[in-house]
């Protein structure tokens, strides 16, 4: 295991064939979410598998680190009577937990997920799916995110076909390896309303939000708030994310964590600051 460490800290691309493989599955809908459990069923055709996920739904909850208050962790079981832990933490506090040492097994694989909404475009920097795949990055594991584009409060989302295909991809990660310091940000098409027609390689889009601020007030006068709206949109932009994921495709997005805006670098130096 020591030597899969000095992989990570190299160019992580040859991958783990042969190896016996380590996978933690997490999720920001919480640990006893159908989607969890599909997504943990394929996995462990794959390896072994460790789950540890939120007690409760932290969606859009963003990139969190927990720091002033102890993250509480107990012991659960799926619906299918398998063995889980479960924390009080958000997503990247379960990651973190795992890889710091609460499981003493060293991790090869973060899989996060499967989210019952897409996660395109700026979703990335809200997304508790996608998030808990970056602080795997973070601790040099390669992560996974996997969502389902299917509308909001669906509740018919066939996830053991969206599995197959988690499966599939999680399988040549393995095989492949990536490099360090990027993650893949999986959509599928939520079947059966929608044919997949193949995967795409893609880049990260637009999204177009439609929120609304609403006000209330409660029975003392003060000022409360909703954040509301509609669904949103995306940009058109051919080879995003979201375009892709609209003509029926599967998106797999590699991402990184170095934001730096390299193209402005030259011109801010002009500025003399």
């Amino acid at each position: 295991m020591i030597q899969l460490r000095a992989l990570y800290e190299s160019q992580l691309m040859e991958g783990f064939a042969g190896m016996n493989k380590h996978i933690l599955v997490t999720n920001d809908d919480g640990v006893q979410a159908p989607s969890l459990l599909a997504l943990v069923k394929v996995m462990r055709t794959l390896g072994d598998v460790t789950v540890v996920a939120p007690d409760r739904n932290w969606s859009a909850s963003g990139h969190v680190k927990t720091l002033y208050r102890p993250i509480m962790v107990r012991e659960t079981k799926l619906a299918d009577g398998s063995d889980a832990i479960m924390t009080d933490g958000a997503p990247s506090d379960c990651v973190a937990l795992a890889l710091m040492g609460m499981i003493e097994r060293p991790v090869d694989l973060v899989v996060s997920g499967i989210n019952p909404n897409a996660n395109i475009g700026d979703d990335i920097t809200y997304s508790g799916t996608v998030t808990a795949a970056m602080e795997a990055v973070i601790h040099r594991v390669p992560g996974i995110a996997f969502s389902v584009d299917a509308p909001q409060d669906n509740e018919k989302a066939d996830y053991d076909a969206t599995a197959a295909y988690c499966r599939a991809i999680t399988e040549r990660v393995l095989e492949k390896g990536l490099p360090r310091h990027v993650l893949l940000n999986v959509n599928i098409p939520l079947q059966p309303q929608v044919t997949i027609k193949g995967i795409k390689i893609t880049r990260q889009g637009k999204r177009i939000y439609k929120d609304e601020l609403v006000r209330y007030q409660d029975p003392r006068g003060r000022s409360f708030y909703w954040i509301g709206g509609e669904v949103p949109s995306g940009e058109t932009i051919d080879g995003s994310d979201y375009t892709t994921l609209k003509q029926g495709y599967i998106s797999i997005t590699p991402l990184q964590m170095d934001m730096t805006a390299e193209r402005f670098i030259n011109e801010l130096r002009t500025w003399k600051i």
